[in-house]
């Protein structure tokens, strides 16, 4: 009788136990499940991801280091649709890029459109004489036809204070300034430049502070940003944290980053180096590295 008793007892304390872990795992993750993954095998070092402001659906994807001058447009749910190809640096052979780390979009030297903004900017032994960002304007045809090729602008940036690695690279569409922010070190440095320059232009970064964030190396290194497309909201992202800010339209972004952010939901992926805002800044997706890496999806605050 008492093991029965004990039996009664210990079975509803399981199921409830069971449930709370449950719970619990759901509000600190916000996803048991990703939301989809990236199909094609081309896409195996993903490292920079933004949503497209002309083709409802599409995002742009791309890979790191080892890879041509491509990236890809695939839908929310990581199917591939195009193969964006642009002309690098012709002096690199065949790759024509070095190392692209992220891609944001934003506005350029025309009015009311659109451009992609590739950021060449990966530098692991801190030694490049330059970086380089690559502007092309969106097409219409990215997300339909399987193969594309864009015409890009480059812009050769240096730093004010030597040569570093970064993977975080945005826009800030209502100062209309290029931000970089490095990855390693025990503070990370914030950078930007103007949008406005012309072709082959070589300029210096303006440095705009240090950032600190709590954690061990290497999993507190930076690896992606993205601003949502109202210039609002700010997401920065390392190998284990994504950090959200809210801006006063009255400040840089540079200032607002100053202030401590709030820590958003991120379930832990093999390699995150990707993050990018929804269109309607309503929400973010997150990927990783690896071939078929998975697609997260979380609501931003107040969502």
């Amino acid at each position: 009788m008492f093991k029965s008793k004990a039996l009664k007892i210990f079975i509803p304390v399981l199921a409830l136990c069971f449930i709370a872990a449950f719970a619990k795992h759901r509000l600190v993750d916000n996803k048991q499940l990703p939301e989809s993954h990236l199909y094609s095998k081309e896409m195996d070092e993903t490292s920079g991801l933004v949503a497209s402001a002309v083709n409802p659906g599409i995002f742009y994807a791309h890979n790191d280091s080892g890879d041509t001058s491509r990236f890809f447009a695939i839908t929310a749910d990581g199917k591939l649709k195009t193969t964006v190809y642009y002309t690098g640096d012709i002096k690199l052979r065949r790759r024509g890029v070095i190392d692209c780390e992220d891609i944001a979009v934003g506005p350029g030297p025309v009015k009311n459109k659109s451009y992609i903004y590739m950021g060449d900017i990966g530098d692991n032994a801190a030694r490049r004489k330059y970086i380089t960002v690559y502007r092309m304007e969106e097409r219409k045809n990215w997300g339909t036809d399987s193969i594309a090729h864009a015409v890009p602008v480059p812009l050769y940036l240096k730093y004010p204070d030597g040569a570093k690695d970064a993977e975080a690279m945005t826009i800030d569409p209502i100062e209309k300034l290029l931000y970089i922010i490095t990855k390693r070190g025990d503070s990370v440095g914030v950078y930007t430049t103007p949008l406005k320059y012309k072709a082959n232009d070589t300029l210096t970064l303006a440095f705009r502070g240090k950032l600190f964030f709590n954690g061990l190396k290497p999993f507190k290194w930076i690896t992606a940003a993205d601003v949502s497309a109202d210039g609002k909201q700010i997401l920065v992202r390392n190998y284990e944290k994504v950090f959200y800010w809210r801006r006063n339209v009255t400040e840089s972004i540079w200032q607002t980053l100053k202030q401590a952010p709030s820590e958003l939901p991120y379930k832990q992926e093999k390699q995150g180096e990707a993050i990018a805002f929804t269109p309607d800044g309503k929400g973010y997706y997150t990927t990783s590295e690896g071939i078929y890496a998975p697609i997260y999806y979380y609501k931003t605050p107040g969502n």
